[in-house]
């Protein structure tokens, strides 16, 4: 059996929407194919009469400055963006999530658009954008609309986006100031492409010895990847020492909300894990926030 009837490659956004709005039966849009291919061979998805290339659409394909602001097209493959020195200035955090998403014939072709649209607790891409305060556009018939990424998210494997009439285009993203860095860690089993047990990103800013301002996203904690307010706030404004950093480890531990999972671990074990996670992500994002450049 064909695991598709009909499958488009539109030259633009607007073509590909009145493609899927055309459509007789279900649409769905395909870049990497990396989740949605398995999906159908596997019969977890339901049956699609047209798939919708986004490949050949150049803007979802672009990684540019535009204003102030770093644009990645939802379609760009991951290994781009490892390989991008404009993430590397601007959110390094991004390139260390992208470069533990599978293998590196996965990463030619799996996209950050697809990391985000699966709305997975944990997905590694999906965590670093968190804390980098990331716009995700979005188009329908109607027009266009920014959403912030974290609102994206409603649940496990359920998100804002109607991937029957909506495309996600890309995301924006603030350029880098002196003294602002960003850092991802993941913690995983020995397989090496095995589900994260636990993934922590921080953004940092820092003026002089004082932690300015400060971000941090932890998954999977939840049905949704989350920030840890409460650190946050613990260390805002305060200098970088043992103490801010116990601070904020109590202030993490008691938002946190691991549970025991076959699949991941414990919650004690992650409790135990995330404490040394968040101490690394810190004194990583402060030493390069030192830089003057």
């Amino acid at each position: 059996m064909n695991l598709w009837e009909k499958y488009l490659r539109p030259s633009n956004v607007e073509e590909a929407l009145a493609g899927m709005a055309s459509a007789p039966g279900l649409a769905c849009p395909i870049a990497g194919g990396t989740d949605l291919l398995l999906d159908l061979k596997q019969g977890r998805h339901a049956h699609v009469h047209t798939l919708v290339d986004m490949t050949t659409i150049p803007e979802l394909t672009t990684l540019e400055i535009r204003a102030d602001e770093l644009f990645i097209g939802a379609a760009v493959p991951l290994s781009h963006i490892v390989a991008s020195e404009l993430v590397q200035e601007h959110a390094q955090a991004l390139i260390e999530a992208s470069q533990l998403v599978g293998g590196p014939q996965v990463r030619n072709t799996a996209t950050l658009g697809g990391n985000v649209a699966h709305a997975l607790p944990a997905a590694d891409g999906t965590i670093a954008l968190m804390v980098l305060q990331v716009q995700a556009e979005i188009a329908d018939l109607q027009g266009r609309r920014r959403v912030p990424v974290a609102d994206l998210f409603l649940g496990p494997g359920k998100s804002l986006l109607n991937v029957e009439r909506e495309l996600l285009v890309g995301f924006h993203m603030p350029l880098r100031k002196i003294h602002q860095a960003s850092v991802f860690r993941r913690i995983m089993r020995a397989q090496g492409t095995a589900l994260p047990i636990l993934n922590l990103s921080v953004w940092m800013e820092r003026k002089s010895d004082l932690i300015q301002d400060v971000r941090i996203a932890v998954g999977p904690g939840g049905p949704t990847p989350w920030m840890a307010s409460s650190a946050q706030a613990a260390l805002r404004g305060r200098p970088f020492s043992p103490a801010a950093l116990e601070l904020a480890r109590q202030a993490l531990l008691k938002q946190v909300g691991f549970r025991t999972s076959a699949f991941r671990a414990s919650a004690e074990y992650r409790n135990h894990l995330v404490v040394g996670l968040l101490n690394d992500c810190l004194e990583t994002a402060w030493e390069r926030a030192d830089k003057d450049y």
